[in-house]
C-alpha cells in the first residue's frame, strides 16, 4: 500500500529537486501538487509567477494541481484557517503525508510539523540537511533549468533577477547569500528538467520593484517569512507565457 501524499509546490528549484527525489520513491504516491496563490494578483505567493505558467508546469509534470488562494497579506489566523480547510480536503481523500522542499530552516520545519499534526498528517522533507552547494550542483547536473523571478534587495540587487541559474550566476553571488536562496534571498521558476514531459515556454517581461506595507490593523501578525519583511523591497521579473 503506497503512502498518499500532497506535494507543496512553489514552482522553484528546491521544489523541483524535492519532487524529483520523491517520485523516485516507489512507496509514495503524490496525489496532487499544492501551491499558495495570491488571490488578488493571481500569481504564486512570493515568487510572483503567473498562474498560467504554474498550470503549464503541472500539466507537463503530469500531476493534478490544487491552488490554495490566500489574500495578499493575510493574518496568521486567516492563513492557517485556509490551510486547515485545504488539508481537510486532502485528508478526506486518504492523504496522510505532506512533502516540502525545505532544507535547513528548523523553525519553519517545526511550524509545518506542528500544524500538520493538528490534522493527523506527517511531513516529509527529502532535501533536509543536505549541503546546499551539493544540492544546486545536483540540480544542474540533472539537467534542470531555472530562472530567478524575485530577489530581496537586502541580499541582492536588481541585476540578479531575471537570470538563469548557472555557473556565472553562482560565481556572482555574494558570499553571505545561500546558493539555494534558503534564507529567502531569491526565488525561482523551474522550466525544464527530468520531471517535465516538455519545457515550459515563456518570455522575460518587465522587471519591477515592490515594497510591501504592513497592514494597518490590530489583528495579529501577518503570515510573512520574517519579522523584518516590511523593511526591504523586492525586485520581480515578470514571466510571460508563450
Amino acid at each position: 500500500m503506497k503512502t498518499k501524499a500532497i506535494f507543496n509546490w512553489s514552482s522553484g528549484k528546491d521544489s523541483a529537486l524535492a519532487l524529483y527525489k520523491t517520485l523516485q520513491n516507489p512507496g509514495i504516491e503524490i496525489v496532487s501538487l499544492l501551491t499558495s496563490v495570491n488571490k488578488q494578483f493571481n500569481r504564486i505567493s512570493m515568487h510572483g509567477v503567473r498562474t498560467e505558467l504554474l498550470e503549464q508546469q503541472a500539466q507537463s509534470i503530469g500531476l493534478p494541481l490544487y491552488k490554495m488562494e490566500i489574500p495578499e497579506m493575510p493574518t496568521m489566523e486567516v492563513y492557517e484557517e485556509v490551510m486547515r480547510e485545504t488539508l481537510k480536503h486532502f485528508t478526506d481523500k486518504g492523504v496522510t503525508h505532506s512533502v516540502f522542499g525545505d532544507i535547513f530552516l528548523e523553525d519553519l520545519r517545526k511550524y509545518r510539523e506542528d500544524k500538520l499534526a493538528e490534522m493527523q498528517l506527517e511531513g516529509l522533507f527529502p532535501l533536509w540537511k543536505t549541503n546546499t552547494k551539493e544540492l544546486i550542483r545536483e540540480f544542474l547536473d540533472l539537467g534542470f533549468k531555472t530562472i530567478v523571478t524575485c530577489v530581496n534587495e537586502r541580499n541582492l540587487d536588481k541585476s540578479f533577477v531575471g537570470r538563469i541559474i548557472g555557473e556565472q550566476f553562482l560565481a556572482d553571488l555574494p558570499e553571505d547569500v545561500d546558493v539555494c536562496g534558503e534564507n529567502g534571498e531569491f526565488h525561482t521558476f523551474t522550466f525544464d528538467g527530468p520531471i517535465f514531459a516538455e519545457p515550459i515556454n515563456f518570455k522575460v517581461g518587465e522587471i519591477v520593484y515592490r515594497k510591501y506595507e504592513k497592514p494597518k490593523t490590530d489583528a495579529s501578525s501577518t503570515a510573512c517569512d520574517t519579522d523584518d519583511a516590511f523593511d526591504y523591497g523586492f525586485w520581480y521579473c515578470d514571466l510571460i507565457p508563450e
